[in-house]
């Protein structure tokens, strides 16, 4: 992390890019690999069935807003970009869509991403209890948010309930 930090800004930016580039087609290719070689196993009968079919189609459709917009979110670009492969996204939709998501997380990593790992980093190595109490309250406030997310989705739920009756 350090070496992004040394570079100038524009030069972070194209190693970052260049690295989500290489690590997001490999994990496409990777699917698509997979996808090849369960064709070749008694999996072929599911690959080929209806609903993949529609998968793949929706993919092309929708999947390159999803490519994109995977790289905003934390744990989920492996899954989609992989789903992207299995379900043989077209390369003139997938390749555009990761450029596109690419730049995007170069760009706000070499900004905010790197100097808040920097920040996270000093701080755990300056006070490791500090550090454990801070991860501790964001969790908090996530597992609160999260569940003030699902009660106003039962809210809603029940007061649909009450209308439809």
């Amino acid at each position: 992390m350090d070496i992004f930090l040394e570079l100038p800004l524009g030069w972070a930016i194209l190693a970052l890019f260049c690295g989500a580039m290489v690590r997001s087609n490999a994990t496409y290719w990777l699917g698509r690999g997979a996808a090849a070689g369960a064709r070749r196993t008694s999996l072929e009968k599911h690959l080929d069935s209806p609903v993949m079919k529609r998968a793949e189609r929706l993919m092309d459709r929708f999947g390159p807003f999803a490519v994109t917009l995977c790289f905003l979110t934390i744990g989920l670009q492996t899954a989609v970009i992989a789903s992207a492969g299995i379900a043989r996204m077209h390369l003139v939709r997938f390749l555009p869509a990761v450029v596109a998501g690419s730049i995007i997380w170069a760009v706000v990593y070499a900004t905010v991403g790197l100097a808040a790992v920097a920040a996270w980093l000093g701080l755990v190595l300056a006070s490791p209890a500090a550090a454990v109490v801070i991860a501790i309250l964001l969790l908090g406030v996530l597992v609160f948010l999260l569940w003030r997310r699902k009660r106003r989705e039962r809210a809603a739920k029940a007061e649909e309930a009450r209308e439809a009756a």
